[in-house]
């Protein structure tokens, strides 16, 4: 090879793609005889195009696996495709196509682009949740759930959206709306399949010290959301009849040692009193349908004020008859956490405050901090702190624990009705996992459902249930429900006319074990149980942050039901865990933030800002005088940037006040902050919009996650195709730590694609030097390879991607500097760059094998050995000392390790930088063996 051959980056990986390709060297045989480690991606859904996010979590994966396989492993690197889902369905209902056939043309080119990049990956197990051969599968796991009974048929309240006519998950309801439709949502009582998740809450939330190879924010997400509280059961009789014959409320509360701060017991409107007050009591009737118009997630309940309607009834205090607490309906309450009621103490709750201050409800203070006395009162907010129970009668200067004990063992002992008052309970925030979902595109349920026979799962000849392709979706709701043929079934019990569940499953279940199948994905079972034992758990799986709580909990939940089903045992399904920072770009958009591309902006010109300022100036000026106001709430202050208002802000500003409100100022008004740029005057902050008739402010605003919406993605085709998958793969890999974002900057790429340049030309330089003999031994050459395979392998072993890339800039600069000197033997910088074409190969894999080549060697550098690292050349035999004199530092010295301690004093004193401190000999000079020399002048 030339050294002056330019590296001509996209024709030579395409070459090398197609030689692994034809040699098929990525397929993974389960017999192979070395040891196993299994290194997985989460799959991705099939949206059509790659994005940089995939860039980065993939070329990390692909990094791990041909390192792994490198060092000896039998690497086990599928890919596959989560391809059921609502995307498909309204891509069919907006293109009048067919969800499958857009899924398919989805996969083929995505597809193609992940081959683009590199990836080391055994295509041959390659599978689409969609697939019938998968969700065949799938069916027979829910099936054999079914049997052992960890599924169930509940009725729960959901969020339905009456336009799309489907049940909406939490996250899919924004400000109340559906996601996709707009409309309002609604809560529904509705019958729903679901997995007994709630079955296994403790041994998930033992189990998670075990996985101490996790993130600690995720294990810490997981715990919160399974939520263990433990608490009391309290039971308060109603005072008055109730016509439906209820006669009293239970309570589960985690502060009983608060009871005798109560001041109201508030009901969720979905809870049997709540619903049986209602059918006499139209104030609680109304409230209740007025309630249903909210999500049912706690985000939204948390964040919507806090409400209620009196239902005229009262309960008896537990401790005195003589004090009756109200009984409200309220929209704070959530009726699957506990029993659906609460017992409200305003002082040390701060949702139960804001509710009483509304309500005017009284607010007894019965904790007190530890340095207050009994004068102790609460304003605005709640005290939940630690503290010394008061006014609580026999509680009086308890503890809170105390307290809790000494309440629960005297309810333990108070019988009510015949049974005890109060029983000490474990309670979990996690809810079973309703997986029913009223769409078309996912895996059906295989249930078929009979007047006489009720549920009947479909036996196992008759599986797979598959989807009926001569579907329509000109209309909203599931397909499946109006198909004239295909739910009509004969029940498989008795023969008589039946219909198909027309629900079909939640996409999470198909990603719950699709890392199960992955290990033999032609098995005639779901699970192959001696495969599946000898792959799981994941070695490394690597992900968004974003799945912390649903994918991975619902993936441990399977895999416990996997074993309970007979089909293996590995409860954990994940050995290492690792979450991958965003990448990241800057945004530019108009003042009303309409987002531009960067290449629809471009910096304005002093003149330009000077006449932009004019424009604004008298905005400026109130700007100026809101912020010198010391009336303003700037926290109130109603801001609309909008340059087309043409209204005055000086007049707005002026009717405020003249008309004494404390409310934001008029919508349509412009308010600059300080750092504004118009306030500032300063252009270079900000950038002007390129395609306005007229100049018109276009702001930098930052650093945000690469999205379209926000029009700051790079196409990774155009990356890939112009300065090929290396470039790409090395600049994700460089300078951030992988769990934190990253930014892409041109300049940051432009270095990288500058660095796989000097990589070629330094191979090319060391080939032609490679023939000499050399005057000496080359050891300083020979230990800086050592000592960079071992800090290279360390790095990646701990996934610290960046160190050794930075590792790498230091080999390369070593050798540009070992290159030209004559004295070092062409056979030691051949073993240097060999090694060097190794360790940078799970990085960089083309560049890789074409170095690889040009080094005259055989077979793919993707199936060579790690170098070994000759443990002799890791040890020091040289260390630096710091030198201080009168205990400021003055130099350093650096002598052998085994040099005598008169020796490193006669040194140290012949040292200009230590002679210009002393004024003759000094006082004292301490050695500190290993660490420090000490000078006393």
């Amino acid at each position: 090879m030339s050294t002056h051959e330019r590296y001509n980056a996209p024709a030579t990986e395409a070459k090398w793609r197609a030689a692994w390709e034809q040699a098929d060297i990525y397929r993974t045989d389960n017999d192979d005889p070395r040891p196993k480690y299994y290194v997985l991606e989460m799959f991705p859904y099939p949206s059509g195009r790659i994005h940089m996010g995939h860039v980065r979590n993939y070329t990390m994966g692909d990094v791990v696996a041909r390192y792994r396989r490198a060092k000896g492993f039998n690497v086990l690197h599928p890919m596959g495709w989560d391809a059921f889902g609502m995307p498909a369905e309204n891509a069919a209902m907006q293109n009048n196509t067919h969800p499958a056939k857009w899924t398919y043309a989805n996969i083929d080119a995505m597809k193609a682009q992940l081959k683009s990049m590199g990836l080391s990956l055994d295509w041959s197990r390659e599978f689409a949740t969609c697939d019938v051969a998968y969700y065949h599968q799938q069916q027979r796991l829910f099936l054999a759930f079914l049997k052992e009974g960890l599924v169930k048929r509940q009725t729960r309240k959901v969020n339905w959206d009456p336009v799309d006519q489907t049940v909406l998950a939490n996250e899919q309801v924004i400000d109340g709306k559906g996601w996709r439709s707009g409309a309002t949502v609604e809560q529904r009582d509705m019958p729903e399949w679901c997995f007994a998740i709630t079955d296994y809450a403790q041994d998930l939330l033992d189990a998670i010290d075990t996985l101490d190879r996790w993130p600690d924010k995720v294990r810490l997400m997981q715990r919160n959301w399974i939520g263990r509280s433990e608490g009391l059961m309290m039971r308060f009789p109603l005072t008055v009849h109730e016509p439906s014959g209820l006669s009293e409320i239970e309570v589960f509360t985690t502060r009983p040692d608060t009871i005798f701060g109560a001041s109201f017991v508030a009901l969720a409107p979905g809870h049997p009193l709540a619903k049986a007050v209602a059918e006499h009591n139209p104030d609680v009737a109304a409230f209740i349908a007025e309630t249903q118009k909210m999500g049912t997630s706690a985000e939204v309940i948390e964040k919507a004020e806090k409400r209620g309607v009196f239902t005229n009834l009262r309960v008896a205090h537990p401790f005195d008859p003589d004090i009756t607490l109200p009984v409200y309906v309220a929209n704070f309450i959530l009726m699957d956490y506990g029993t659906g009621a609460i017992f409200g103490c305003p002082a040390h709750d701060q949702r139960d405050l804001d509710f009483a201050r509304k309500y005017s409800l009284p607010v007894h203070p019965v904790v007190r901090p530890k340095d207050a006395d009994d004068t102790f009162h609460v304003g605005a907010d709640a005290f939940t702190d630690d503290g010394v129970i008061f006014n609580s009668r026999f509680l009086d200067g308890m503890s809170i624990p105390d307290a809790k004990n000494e309440i629960a063992t005297r309810l333990e002992n108070t019988e009510l009705d015949g049974r005890p008052q109060g029983t000490r309970k474990v309670n979990f925030r996690l809810r079973d996992w309703g997986i029913s979902r009223q769409r078309y595109w996912g895996c059906p349920i295989p249930v078929i459902k009979c007047d006489a026979c009720g549920l009947v799962p479909v036996p196992d000849d008759q599986l797979p249930v598959k989807l009926p392709e001569d579907v329509t979706f000109d209309v909203p709701g599931n397909p499946l429900d109006r198909h004239p043929t295909w739910k009509h079934v004969d029940c498989p019990s008795c023969g008589a006319p039946a219909q198909r569940e027309t629900d079909t499953m939640d996409t999470f279940v198909d990603s719950s074990w699709y890392f199960a199948r992955f290990t033999a994905p032609d098995a005639a079972a779901p699970i192959d149980k001696a495969v599946m034992e000898d792959w799981l758990p994941v070695d490394q799986y690597i992900g968004g942050v974003e799945h912390a709580i649903l994918h991975l909990l619902y993936s441990r939940f399977f895999m416990r039901a996997v074993a309970k089903a007979g089909y293996g045992d590995r409860p954990e399904p994940f050995k290492g865990l690792f979450t991958q920072g965003m990448v990241t770009h800057e945004t530019y958009g108009s003042l009303t933030r309409e987002w531009l591309t960067p290449e629809e902006t471009r910096p304005v010109t002093a003149a330009e800002a000077a006449d932009l300022a004019a424009k604004y100036a008298r905005h400026i000026e109130v700007s100026k005088r809101l912020d010198a106001d010391p009336r303003i709430d700037k926290t109130l202050l109603h801001v609309v940037l909008d340059p087309a208002v043409e209204t005055s802000a000086c007049e707005a500003y002026d009717a405020y006040f003249a008309e004494a409100k404390c409310e934001p100022l008029t919508a349509g008004r412009i308010w600059f902050s300080p750092a504004h740029p118009l306030r500032a005057a300063a252009p270079e902050a900000w950038l002007m919009n390129l395609k306005a008739a007229t100049l018109t402010p276009a702001f930098n605003y930052g650093v945000e996650k690469m999205s379209k919406s926000k029009k700051n993605v790079v196409d990774p085709d155009s990356v890939l195709s112009t300065y090929g998958a290396d470039t790409a793969r090395w600049f994700m890999l460089s300078d951030t730590p992988p769990e934190r974002d990253i930014e892409w900057t041109d300049a940051g790429f432009d270095a990288s694609h500058r660095f796989v340049q000097r990589i070629w030309r330094l191979v090319g330089e060391a080939i032609a030097a490679m023939d000499r003999p050399g005057s000496g031994d080359g050891a300083a050459l020979r230990k800086a390879t050592h000592a960079s395979v071992r800090a290279i392998e360390e790095a990646i072993e701990g996934l610290g991607f960046n160190r050794a890339v930075a590792r790498l800039y230091e080999w390369t600069n070593a050798l540009q500097k070992a290159i030209p000197d004559t004295a070092v033997p062409g056979s030691v910088l051949r073993e240097s760059v060999e090694a060097m074409v190794v360790c940078f190969g799970p990085m960089m894999p083309h560049l890789a094998e074409e170095c690889w080549t040009a080094l005259g060697k055989d077979g793919f550098v993707a199936n060579a050995a790690w170098p070994a690292v000759d443990e002799s050349l890791l040890v020091e035999d040289t260390i630096t000392l710091p030198v201080q004199v009168n205990g400021k530092r003055r130099a350093e010295i650096t002598v052998a390790k085994d040099t005598p301690k008169d020796q490193i004093e006669a040194a140290v004193l012949e040292m200009e930088d230590v002679k210009r401190f002393l004024n003759g000999p000094p006082k004292k000079l301490i050695v500190v063996p290993g660490r420090i020399v000490n000078v006393v002048a």
